[in-house]
């Protein structure tokens, strides 16, 4: 694959083109769906870029809307072809997340916020291999290995080897510190790595002590993806167990951002947070 061709954000630019196209005309997706005799449902996750997008489907879909111009119909073909590319996350196989790497491989900026554990992206190999074999136990050791390693692959993006780097502002509890994972020894190499990372430029690090008490993010976890096109909206990222959920409704993406802004409001600053995991660290030197 081109390395300048990330499929998930081709999927989604074309999903928006066809909105577009649809819109234009006026035209439910259920009246589009009955047209082409397929579901609802597939209209819809063609749009949202979540279903790959053979070039079949465009032709199909442009002679609903009527296009009539070549070289639009050219453009979202080309599209179509390139959507159905491999990313680099192919090479591992089947990962269950492929959706969301996509996502955070195109992002400028990435916001998270983590209640339990570590987020992925400042882990260490030990400390997500333990986080992904004990909240995974039915999965074989290689299919650790290779989530670790699809995982570690990921955080090219904040060590400086892709560029440009991903802006990366992550929020997590306190609960991520003292949940002992994988033992003392992995537990003190992880802090000791939150705070070399944590001085990177384009990293920034904010920890909720448990004295803050109730705040937004007692309700569960996320992340808000930002993109470099301005065409390309922000995306609410929620992970599930048996599915992930994506939200970009304006509405949405404002809400969260809003919780976001508290969360870093009542969070230790980045300083205090460095002290705050150095003083953690001790603990588990013992």
């Amino acid at each position: 694959m081109a390395s300048n061709v990330n499929p998930t954000v081709r999927r989604r630019r074309l999903g928006q083109e066809l909105r577009r196209l649809r819109e234009q005309k006026n035209m439910t997706a259920e009246q589009v769906a009955d047209r082409l005799l397929v579901s609802q449902s597939k209209i819809s996750r063609l749009e949202n870029g979540r279903r790959s997008i053979s070039q079949r489907d465009v032709r199909d879909l442009c002679g609903v809307y009527e296009v009539e111009d070549e070289r639009i119909v050219s453009s979202l073909m080309q599209m179509a072809r390139e959507s159905r590319q491999q990313g680099w996350w192919n090479a591992f196989g089947d990962v269950p997340y492929s959706v969301y790497i996509g996502l955070e491989t195109a992002a400028a900026s990435l916001r998270i916020y983590q209640s339990l554990v570590v987020p992925g992206l400042l882990q260490t190999r030990a400390y997500a291999a333990a986080v992904i074999a004990g909240s995974s136990p039915e999965v074989t050791d290689a299919d650790v290995e290779k989530r670790v390693n699809v995982r570690m692959r990921r955080q090219d993006r904040i060590k400086g080897t892709e560029q440009p780097p991903l802006r990366l502002w992550a929020v997590f509890d306190e609960a991520a510190l003292q949940r002992v994972v994988g033992g003392a020894h992995i537990m003190r190499e992880q802090l000791e790595h939150l705070i070399e990372v944590s001085r990177l430029p384009h990293v920034t690090v904010q920890v909720l002590p448990f004295e803050t008490g109730a705040h937004p993010g007692v309700t569960g976890q996320y992340a808000i993806l930002e993109f470099p096109e301005e065409s390309d909206s922000s995306v609410i990222y929620l992970e599930g167990v048996t599915s992930d959920l994506y939200l970009e409704k304006s509405d949405d993406v404002h809400n969260y951002s809003l919780m976001y802004e508290h969360l870093r409001a009542q969070a230790l600053n980045p300083e205090q947070t460095r002290k705050f995991i150095a003083d953690t660290a001790k603990k588990y030197a013992r």
